[in-house]
C-alpha cells in the first residue's frame, strides 16, 4: 500500500500532484531534459526512473501500467522503443539533477533534470554484479604504434652506414685476449 506524502504536496491535492508528476514525466521523456524547481525535480526522479524500469521490460502488462500514467501514446512508444532499450544494461540511475540558481521573481531554487547517456555496463558475472566499465574502444593503429613503411633517403643512407659500424665493432671484439691495454688489470 502506498505511503502518503507527508507535509505539503506539489499543487495541493493528491490528484493534482499525481497529474503534475505525470505531466513532468511526459515532458522529460519527450524532450530529454526539463527545467523545474528543485522540489519537483526531486519528486520526479524516482517516479520517472520507475517508469523507465518498466520500459526496460517490454511486455503488455508494463506498457499498460505506463499508459495509466502517461496518456500520450507517442511518448509511451518512444519510451518503450528507444529510451527503455538504451538503458537495458544500466542498473539504475537513469536521471541526473543539476541545480541552477534561484528563479528571478520568486527566488525559487531551480534545477535541470535530464536523462543521462546510456552507456554499456557489464552484466552479472557469477551471481554478483561486476563494476561498471565502459566498452573498450576499438583498436586502430595510432602514431605511437610503428608501421612498416618504405625508408626515406636519409634512413636508407643511415642503414647503409650501419653495417660498416657493426663490422668495426666486430673487429674490436675479435682482438686476441692477450692484447689487453696496460692499465687494465685482470
Amino acid at each position: 500500500m502506498p505511503v502518503p506524502t507527508k507535509g505539503p504536496r506539489l499543487g495541493g491535492s493528491p490528484a493534482h500532484q499525481k497529474m503534475m508528476l505525470a505531466n513532468l514525466a511526459t515532458s522529460l521523456f519527450e524532450h530529454g531534459k526539463i527545467t523545474t524547481t528543485e522540489a519537483k525535480a526531486r519528486r520526479l526522479r524516482p517516479f520517472a526512473e520507475r517508469l523507465i524500469s518498466k520500459a526496460r521490460r517490454d511486455d503488455l502488462h508494463h506498457r499498460r501500467q505506463v499508459l495509466r500514467v502517461i496518456r500520450d501514446k507517442g511518448v509511451v512508444h518512444a519510451l518503450f522503443s528507444e529510451i527503455g532499450p538504451s538503458y537495458a544494461t544500466r542498473p539504475g540511475g537513469y536521471t541526473r539533477i543539476t541545480k541552477l540558481g534561484p528563479r528571478k521573481g520568486d527566488n525559487a531554487p531551480m534545477a535541470v533534470i535530464e536523462l543521462v547517456e546510456a552507456r554499456e555496463f557489464a552484466t552479472q558475472v557469477s551471481g554478483r554484479e561486476s563494476a561498471a566499465k565502459p566498452a573498450p574502444a576499438p583498436t586502430t593503429p595510432t602514431e605511437t604504434e610503428p608501421t612498416e613503411t618504405e625508408p626515406t633517403d636519409a634512413e636508407a643512407d643511415a642503414l647503409d652506414e650501419a653495417p660498416d659500424a657493426e663490422a668495426a665493432k666486430d673487429d674490436v671484439d675479435a682482438a686476441p685476449p692477450d692484447a689487453v691495454p696496460p692499465d687494465d688489470k685482470r
